[in-house]
């Protein structure tokens, strides 16, 4: 086999082309976050009640209550045990969840920092967000003080639509 100056550089120049050529790794999977529909369960039976949308403005999460599960479940009753500006307001649109700023990366993430609010009762906890299963259940534990004394309830991402 004859080697040529000509086929030398062919080979330099395709050898550097292929050097440069960016790899042809997959892109990586966005992270979940909570930000989405949302089915509440309820504490009493175990079933969905109601639908709560998360958006995220500048960093921070917020949450409204955006539907309900229930037959006969009408959100156009009105809060007559919430606080503030919240009292006599209607349930549909009411904003449950605010204020929460993420910390740590991938499966270590939470969102803490923000408060919820119970619309049985009319009260507001310190809350702290993970997400389970993938971005598919909401870990949401709601709390007085200290993480340990409080309720944990698992929301259920909805079905896109």
């Amino acid at each position: 086999m004859r080697i040529t100056l000509g086929s030398l550089l062919a080979a330099s120049l395709f050898i550097q082309v292929a050097a440069q050529a960016p790899t042809a790794a997959p892109a990586a999977a966005p992270e979940p976050t909570p930000v989405g529909k949302w089915h509440t369960i309820d504490d009493n039976d175990g079933k969905p009640r109601g639908v709560v949308e998360i958006i995220e403005k500048n960093g921070v999460l917020e949450g409204r209550i955006t539907g309900t599960l229930r037959a006969g479940e009408s959100l156009d009753s009105v809060c007559e045990v919430c606080p503030g500006n919240r009292k006599g307001k209607k349930m549909l649109g009411m904003l449950i969840l605010s204020g929460l700023k993420k910390e740590g990366q991938g499966a270590a993430a939470v969102w803490t920092g923000g408060e919820i609010l119970d619309p049985d009762n009319g009260k507001l906890y310190r809350v702290k967000l993970e997400l389970e299963n993938g971005g598919r259940t909401l870990k949401v534990r709601g709390y007085i003080g200290f993480s340990l004394l409080g309720r944990t309830q698992r929301w259920q991402r909805a079905p896109a639509s």
